[in-house]
């Protein structure tokens, strides 16, 4: 089968910063699912200006629907092609490949909401998707409803993205602002999309002793889904994260993705946030999170390389027991978000 050239172009970003590392990451990310998953069948990967619009240009057989599938879900992809013209396949013609994303959700339930601190929404995906298409459930993607934990999930970024899959999301956060300003944002939007759900608070107790709060939601992608009893479910603590394996069961998650603290603007979410380092935390917390983790299963976490080093947090990450990933695109992830912040992704694997 003959080798052909395709090009993605890249979704534009209202973050004019993180438009400027978006060819660059989608690179390292591609590389990630190529290596994982698609068995090192993409080659030739380079940038490239095709009628003044930055590209990301690959070489490959002709892509599978498996392929495009996977390919579909990139975090900046906004349109596939396969490039030909009199050229060859070298030219600069290009063909529409149709996509088929996994979104199952209208995606505002990403951009909608808008306050200070908000991840990118589109490096939140590429961080879930790193993560996911490094663990044993890569493969997997879309033909399994799998389970992801955000043991910091502030408002919900990540919670949302999980959910956009179709998964199962589960998240703990410390900030009661933040986890109340959620709940009302997600009873929102599922009530004005007309999402059958049902969501309540509940408070958690242990040894009659309040220990948190916690934010239960079961709801359908679809009327008819939830009819036959085909539900999603959702659900937040409102605890410290050093005590995720107090509200989780053991082995239970196929991936654990979180954006750490950057020590800035906002710091470790527990009530010693200010005088704890991120990496303090995440040397306490990762026992806990490991335990949560199923055999196979992975955890990606961002961080801002000013206050913790990339040899620190692989440090950190190998004592908990993990298998770091520290090769390859797996290092070509750093980008700058401000002045203060210059921010890196980190993945382990749970042996």
């Amino acid at each position: 089968m003959n080798t052909q050239r395709f090009g993605i172009l890249i979704r534009p970003s209202a973050n004019r910063v993180y438009a400027e590392s978006s060819v660059t990451l989608m690179e390292a990310e591609l590389e990630v699912l190529d290596r994982a998953v698609l068995g090192g069948r993409i080659g030739d990967v380079e940038s490239r200006s095709i009628g003044g619009v930055p590209y990301l240009v690959f070489s490959a057989e002709d892509l599978s629907a498996r392929d495009v599938a996977f390919l579909s879900n990139l975090s900046s992809l906004y349109a596939l092609f396969r490039l030909g013209g009199d050229d060859g396949p070298g030219g600069t013609a290009l063909y529409p490949v149709e996509l088929s994303p996994l979104d199952r959700l209208d995606d505002d339930l990403l951009t909608i909401q808008k306050y200070s601190g908000k991840t990118n929404e589109y490096f939140t995906k590429l961080l879930l998707n790193v993560t996911l298409w490094s663990s044993a459930s890569g493969p997997h993607m879309a033909d399994r409803t799998l389970r992801v934990l955000d043991p910091m999930c502030g408002r919900g970024t990540t919670l949302n993205q999980a959910m956009m899959y179709g998964y199962n999301a589960d998240g703990i956060d410390i900030d009661g602002k933040d986890f109340e300003a959620y709940a009302g944002f997600l009873r929102t939007w599922m009530k004005r999309k007309r999402l059958k759900h049902t969501a309540e608070i509940v408070p958690v107790r242990r040894d009659r002793r309040l220990v948190g709060r916690r934010l239960d939601v079961s709801y359908g992608v679809s009327k008819e889904e939830y009819k036959s009893g085909d539900k999603r479910r959702l659900t937040v603590v409102n605890a410290d994260t050093t005590r995720a394996a107090d509200f989780f069961a053991a082995d239970s998650f196929d991936v654990i993705v979180t954006d750490a603290p950057y020590g800035v603007q906002h710091g470790a979410r527990n009530r010693e946030s200010l005088t704890r380092s991120p990496l303090e935390l995440l040397t306490r917390a990762l026992p806990g999170w490991v335990r949560l983790l199923r055999p196979g299963g992975a955890v990606g976490i961002s961080w801002n390389t000013h206050v913790t080093s990339r040899e620190d947090a692989l440090a950190a990450l190998a004592e908990a027991g993990l298998e770091p990933l520290d090769e390859g695109p797996y290092r070509r992830f750093r980008h700058r978000v401000d002045q203060a912040i210059v921010r890196d992704v980190i993945v382990a694997r749970r042996p």
